[in-house]
């Protein structure tokens, strides 16, 4: 049986529709239609061009927007978490240095390890949240990301 735990190699969520199909098909039909706009000038294919970009804008916020709205969950859960977890002054530098980035690194770090992360955080703000999920010994699952 295969291994399911997750960890930083394997952490990072594909969505197959999007990545694979949806975003390189749009992208591709923009570019072919810039350039057949450069080469063809006439109102047909700048229309077409018109339309290619609004199908590509259309099909990042599709993405983007979940993953907006999910951060700001994150961000909530996360400072329920500290508000349980933490001693309240580690609670409150943590709300007041961190940004949505710093929540979303630091959501794997397991309950035992989470207030040296955040301590770890607090006193160095210009980490990133690679190189904090790196820092991360024993890893808390996220199986709910979009």
């Amino acid at each position: 049986m295969a291994d399911n735990t997750q960890n930083f190699a394997n952490h990072a969520r594909f969505m197959p529709m999007f990545h694979f199909f949806a975003a390189p098909i749009s992208m591709i039909f923009l570019i072919w239609s810039a350039w057949r706009a450069m080469t063809i000038r006439d109102v047909e294919t700048h229309y077409l061009l018109v339309g290619a970009l609004a199908l590509f804008g259309a099909v990042s916020i599709s993405r983007l927007s979940p993953l907006r709205a999910q951060d700001r969950l994150i961000r909530l859960e996360e400072q329920l978490r500290y508000a349980r977890l933490l001693p309240a002054d580690l609670a409150a530098r943590a709300q007041a240095a961190f940004s949505p980035q710093h929540y979303i690194a630091l959501r794997f770090a397991s309950d035992a390890e989470l207030a040296t992360m955040v301590e770890m955080v607090v006193k160095n703000p210009a980490l990133t949240g690679k190189e904090i999920k790196s820092q991360i010994k024993t890893w808390r699952p996220d199986h709910f990301r979009v």
